[in-house]
């Protein structure tokens, strides 16, 4: 069983690159057997270990339900908790720090490392099989290991894909686009066309921009020689910063806050031709807007280089042991069994429409039978996702506080958005605002401003 690492070694650890590699990442009621205890978990006098479990994810508690219903000597406590910063995630600090976290907790990825870090997720290497890691894709996996130590379990990964209106296209006669130049072209083509039409919308948060900058090559944190070394504006990112400047300079593109009302009426409406997002957010599109059936289709994200294509992800979740849980081994069981059983995956898809990519391959078979083709005109995104998800880049690290970094960056893409500043000046922005959190942290820190 592993102890509570002390923060000096967890900080050793994972000031190393992770061993595996960073290849790459959305979301009811509480169930019968859950309460509102969210302390770790118990064993009954029968045998029978009762574990708690916190989840913002749709569909967790169908998950919950069918594990309690075929498992005797395990039992789980569910609690849906709210998504985001200041809901699920403030929560499950607090209840760290007052040492009455739940067993099992959903992280997604740009928060493991600092959860790790904090002593929150606790290292589960001895605790995770073999035989399970050898399910998973390394690209998840990765960005959960580092230097060979564990600290949660990847349940997706989501490769970004490109979204758009078949319809349109046709009556317009554009192609899909392969390349960003290419791209460049289309939204250019798409504002000939006149009135509110535009190719897609710049979302002023870290999600998407993060994903093209790592597609493209960027590194914006690396861990050599026992250091975090911070640089959110290398080449990679300035390329990428400078070529949405210059779509938005042109107004061939919207800039909206993230999961804006701007954004959805403008998708709602046809005003946006084509829409970038990880591979979840396909069936997020089929419950938000089910009269659009059969005009969407998906396609891969354009390249800078064909030749050698690389991708970025949005999106994913991951499954930590706390600290507090005083059963790991039962925390795994349920783990285990949530992110590789078929019984598992169809549970949680018979709470609607999802189109997320496990990130245990073996089950793509189960998403792609419940996946109602018809909404992308019969197209089988499922086999699409397969090629796409080969092309995640390796060698991608969050960083430690990447809730406020990313906090930096979407206050500066907004003020940006108002005509103060650049998506350029956003970034060194954003790497202003994290150094001083990383030094708080008592971490060993450089940082590059080319």
């Amino acid at each position: 069983m592993p102890g509570r690492q002390s923060r000096r070694s967890v900080l050793a650890a994972i000031t190393a690159l992770p061993l595996t590699g960073a290849l790459s990442a959305c979301s009811g009621n509480v169930s019968a057997s859950s309460g509102s205890n969210s302390t770790s978990g118990t064993k009954s006098t029968k045998g029978t270990t009762t574990i708690t479990f916190w989840s913002a994810l749709r569909g967790s508690q169908e998950v919950v339900d069918e594990f309690n219903k075929t498992h005797d000597h395990i039992q789980v406590a569910f609690e849906q908790i709210p998504s985001g910063t200041s809901g699920g995630y403030l929560k499950l600090s607090n209840a760290a720090r007052a040492g009455n976290a739940p067993d099992v907790a959903t992280i997604e990825y740009p928060q493991v490392p600092g959860y790790a870090i904090d002593g929150v997720a606790r290292d589960i290497t001895d605790v995770i099989s073999d035989k399970l890691k050898a399910k998973l894709l390394p690209q998840a996996l990765g960005l959960t290991t580092f230097q060979g130590r564990t600290y949660s379990v990847p349940l997706d990964v989501e490769p970004m894909v490109l979204h758009y209106r078949k319809d349109l296209f046709d009556k317009y006669g554009f192609d899909v686009p392969t390349t960003w130049d290419e791209y460049t072209e289309l939204a250019r083509a798409v504002r000939r066309t006149g009135g509110k039409r535009r190719a897609t919308f710049f979302s002023t948060d870290m999600g998407q921009f993060s994903a093209w900058c790592w597609g493209a090559g960027a590194h914006w944190f690396d861990t050599s020689k026992g250091t975090w070394n911070v640089s959110l504006t290398d080449a990679p990112t300035r390329r990428v910063a400078k070529y949405w400047q210059r779509l938005i300079d042109e107004d061939l593109v919207y800039v909206n806050p993230p999961n804006s009302r701007e954004a959805d009426a403008q998708v709602g409406n046809g005003l946006v031709l084509t829409r970038h997002s990880g591979a979840w957010d396909a069936g997020a599109q089929m419950n938000a807007r089910p009269q659009q059936k059969g005009l969407w289709r998906i396609a891969p994200q354009p390249q800078w280089d064909p030749a050698k294509p690389a991708l970025g992800t949005q999106g994913g979740s991951t499954f930590a042991i706390t600290k507090d849980s005083k059963h790991p081994e039962a925390a795994m069981e349920f783990i285990e069994w949530q992110v590789s059983s078929p019984e598992a995956i169809r549970a949680r898809l018979s709470s609607g429409a999802s189109s997320q990519y496990p990130a245990v391959t073996e089950l793509i078979k189960e998403g792609r039978a419940a996946f109602d083709r018809s909404y992308y005109g019969g197209q089988d995104i499922y086999t699409l996702f397969e090629k796409e998800a080969r092309k995640i880049s390796d060698g991608w690290v969050w960083g430690p506080r990447m809730t406020a970094t990313g906090q930096v960056m979407t206050d500066a893409f907004a003020r940006a958005a108002a005509g103060s500043g650049t998506i350029e000046s956003s970034m060194r922005a954003a790497q202003n605002g994290t150094m001083p959190d990383l030094k708080a942290l008592g971490l060993k820190t450089t940082q590059h401003t080319t």
